[in-house]
């Protein structure tokens, strides 16, 4: 058997496991866990309903996401709610909704997400 060549880990960065208690604890953001608790209920709601655990499956793996977001940049996750809260604002008063400049896969590949 041979060892084989791996990337470092950065040990520095927390690591969060993928559970609703560690993944709510995480999410640094106020409106984040107002939101994470409505989705909760949410997905619990349509487990009881049709016995399909797959929603709740694709709620934890997307808050885990987003919890990892929250723990690495709560400041860029307050400008989104702040900018979110500004355009909702002009939509409820008819007024355009400013657009942005940059696609979906050029805003994720800033955070180094591949698409």
């Amino acid at each position: 058997m041979t060892a084989q060549p791996h990337e470092p880990v950065n040990v520095s960065a927390p690591v969060l496991d993928k559970n609703l208690g560690s993944i709510r604890v995480a999410l640094t953001v106020p409106q984040d866990r107002e939101a994470f608790d409505a989705g909760l209920r949410m997905a619990l709601d349509e487990v009881r309903a049709t016995l399909d655990l797959g929603k709740l499956n694709e709620f934890i793996h997307t808050w885990w996401l987003i919890a990892h977001d929250s723990m690495h940049d709560r400041a860029g996750r307050e400008r989104m709610y702040e900018h979110a809260a500004r355009v909702q604002e002009l939509a409820d008063r008819g007024q355009a909704v400013p657009r942005g400049d940059r696609t979906w896969r050029e805003l994720l590949a800033e955070r180094g997400v591949q698409a």
